[in-house]
């Protein structure tokens, strides 16, 4: 019989936020909610206690009382939770007031700076101040163009101690990403870097912040951020708007406001990845945000205010949202900028020894990149802090499960995680009293009613399907920016199946109650009719030595479609035709007939977000001579070039 990989002993259950907020939920309502399934199955069908419950367990604190819990219509989208309270985000954030680490910031270069929950209340005060003397108040947008340092989280909780939305862009954003983000939203005030650093280099900003200020006309004050580029100066950016550099717009000290704003007020607005047109503007409110982080971080994660939490993201990524929220449960974050790979791939690793990381959070492409590598952790690194590894961005391989636990540590929490931007949180994570099985992902969140449909919108377990979630959640977004009737918000997830959230992944329910999520709906691939997960390929392919990564699409052919995959393979190795066969033998042996590709070709690059997500979907575009509208959204539009035109797939 199989066994899972890990299982939490009784003695470590006992010692969880999980555990202990089972039992606060029992003394209240006089039940015996003997498991986490038993749990589950409670929040989800007595949602307006089990919010209640999240609010009172993490102290959330309402300066104007609700009227109701939740408020809610026969289908989705039609709810309204905790209607009339009045709240603030930054004021949660900023609870820890002592000289414990707050923010560790490091640099690819080496370079380190601290700031302690006081001093961070300090910068965050004198920074409030600053903002709210250039008129930013409730509603106005303070945007960021900023690596994943502490002024970026500095900017963020000021801003949002005022009740103003924030949003953010990571540097490698090009010209016209940051345009279709940053241009629909009108930000009053940007937050910029100068410079930063990537795989050893120093890469000036000054030119593409140019081109980004003479296109944001509702500008009107730029903060500079020398950050790499210590000599920057106010004179080097051209724009009508104030400039003013960092350490001349504020001085941190005192305490900071915070205005109470409604529950369902903008916080965030979060980007949808513009490969198929202009991002959509997904906009995230503060209060449904707050109980959903701290709900994630404190149950699933098991975060203490003992926690060193790292979470590798930029800040044009959802998982830095979620990461910075770890200040609410009062931890120490580690943020760190820069190449994970620079000067070496220990570069991480490195960091949980010397930062004493307990909870460390990356991407299934990194660890599958550092197994590739050759990297055992466990013998070369302490490790001694380490009790969970979080991962995200695509579905962990089953292989990749049996890395972390054969180098990483075999006494650890292993959290594949799924949710994403659109609710700027997880449906599918972790859980510090369940075990891990392998390739699963262990659970689904508290207070989530996720399913795998089929198409006849029937809920199955152990077959392949959508997955949904068939009733209203607080972090489903507040809508879109500038969609006043709600038609584009409508059409993202309701249309597939009316009132119900449907979020785009081919998903399965396990035996055990986990998930494994086999991939993007949207680029499931259909031979002969039978649908089948990318995911299920790669995870077949990623075997394979010579094969550094893959990208499989459908290609239309012959009134069928054929399965055709895209190869990147280790430096100095072709696609010989043993190699081929080797692949085609692979996939074949572990999936069935139809997984098996009609053609392989090696390529030098696979396109991807600037998140790290392949893009299925503009390769098959440029494959089928459509055009992919919006390559401004990827890391390296210029990898498309590959695939367009190919000899190979004209037979």
């Amino acid at each position: 019989m199989p066994r899972p990989l890990w299982s939490p002993s009784p003695e470590r259950i006992a010692t969880t936020r999980m555990d202990a907020f089972r039992r606060f939920v029992n003394q209240r309502h006089s039940l015996d909610l003997a498991d986490y399934p038993a749990l589950h199955a409670w929040s989800v069908e007595r949602r307006e206690e089990f919010w209640q419950a999240i609010v009172d367990f993490f102290d959330i604190r309402f300066r104007t009382q609700p009227s109701a819990v939740l408020e809610e219509g026969p289908a989705m989208p039609s709810a309204h939770w905790f209607s009339g309270a009045t709240l603030n985000f930054a004021e949660h954030l900023l609870r820890r007031r002592d000289d414990r680490p707050a923010l560790v910031a490091v640099g690819e270069d080496g370079s380190r700076e601290q700031l302690t929950h006081a001093e961070l209340a300090q910068h965050v005060a004198g920074l409030q101040r600053s903002l709210k003397a250039t008129g930013v108040g409730v509603g106005d947008r303070v945007a960021a163009f900023m690596p994943n340092t502490w002024q970026t989280v500095v900017g963020m909780l000021a801003a949002t101690s005022l009740g103003a939305t924030w949003s953010s862009c990571s540097p490698d954003f090009g010209t016209q990403g940051v345009i279709d983000r940053f241009g629909q939203i009108e930000p009053k005030v940007l937050i910029a870097a100068a410079g930063y650093r990537y795989a050893g280099k120093n890469l000036d900003l000054t030119g593409k912040l140019n081109e980004i200020l003479e296109r944001l006309p509702s500008l009107q004050h730029l903060v500079v951020v020398p950050y790499s580029r210590s000599d920057a100066r106010t004179t080097d950016c051209k724009s009508a708007a104030r400039i003013t550099l960092w350490d001349d717009f504020y001085q941190p000290g005192g305490e900071p406001d915070f205005v109470p704003v409604p529950f369902e007020q903008p916080l965030y607005i979060l980007y949808s990845s513009g490969t198929t047109g202009v991002p959509k503007c997904i906009v995230h409110g503060v209060g449904g945000t707050l109980l959903q982080h701290v709900k994630e971080h404190g149950l699933h994660t098991d975060l203490h205010d003992t926690d060193t939490l790292f979470y590798y993201t930029t800040c044009g990524w959802m998982m830095w949202n979620w990461l910075v929220s770890g200040l609410a449960l009062g931890a120490t974050l580690v943020l760190y900028d820069g190449s994970p790979f620079h000067p070496a791939p220990e570069r991480l690793t490195d960091l949980i020894d010397a930062e004493g990381i307990s909870i460390f959070g990356t991407s299934a492409k990194y660890l599958a990149a550092l197994e590739k590598a050759g990297v055992e952790p466990n013998r070369s690194h302490r490790l001694e802090r380490l009790k969970a590894v979080l991962s995200t961005g695509s579905p962990l391989a089953h292989e990749s499960f049996d890395y972390v636990y054969r180098t990483f540590k075999d006494d650890l929490c292993l959290s594949s995680i799924s949710g994403g931007t659109d609710i700027v949180s997880c449906f599918v994570l972790g859980n510090p009293v369940l075990p891990v099985w392998r390739g699963e992902l262990q659970c689904r969140g508290l207070g989530m009613d996720v399913q795998v449909w089929n198409d006849e919108g029937q809920p199955v377990l152990g077959e392949k399907g959508e997955l949904v979630c068939a009733r209203h959640f607080p972090s489903m977004p507040v809508g879109f920016w500038n969609d006043p009737d709600g038609e584009k918000f409508h059409a993202a997830y309701f249309d597939s199946f009316p009132g119900v959230w449907a979020h785009g992944d081919y998903a399965e329910i396990t035996e055990h109650g986990g998930l494994v999520i086999h991939g993007r709906s949207d680029a499931v691939l259909n031979p002969g009719g039978v649908r089948i997960g990318t995911a299920e390929i790669y995870r077949q392919v990623e075997k394979v030595e010579q094969v550094l990564e893959s990208i499989a699409i459908g290609q239309e052919w012959e009134g069928d479609v054929r399965v055709v995959l895209f190869v990147r393979l280790r430096d100095g190795v072709t696609l010989s035709d043993e190699l081929q066969a080797e692949i085609r033998q692979v996939i074949r042996a572990n999936t069935t007939p139809r997984h098996v590709p009609a053609k392989i070709i090696q390529v030098a690059d696979i396109p991807r977000t600037i998140s790290g997500k392949i893009v299925e979907l503009a390769v098959r575009n440029v494959v089928h001579g459509k055009p992919v509208k919006n390559t401004d959204a990827l890391a390296n539009p210029e990898a498309l070039e590959l695939y367009r035109d190919l000899v190979e797939l004209r037979n």
